[in-house]
């Protein structure tokens, strides 16, 4: 079964659309384990916290 991570394509446009500000998180589409890996990423790099 085909599962995203933190380095998908996906995850690394939605990080990117949510960081400059074009989207937001709660925009993110509820897909497969989407949302957690760019959740993930976000807290990585400090743009959110936990």
């Amino acid at each position: 079964m085909f599962k995203f991570d933190k380095e998908s394509g996906c995850t690394k446009i939605w990080v990117t659309l949510i960081m400059n500000g074009t989207y937001s998180y709660n925009q993110v589409p509820k897909l497969l384990n989407l949302r957690d890996c760019v959740n993930e990423v976000l807290i990585e790099v400090g743009f959110i916290t936990k």
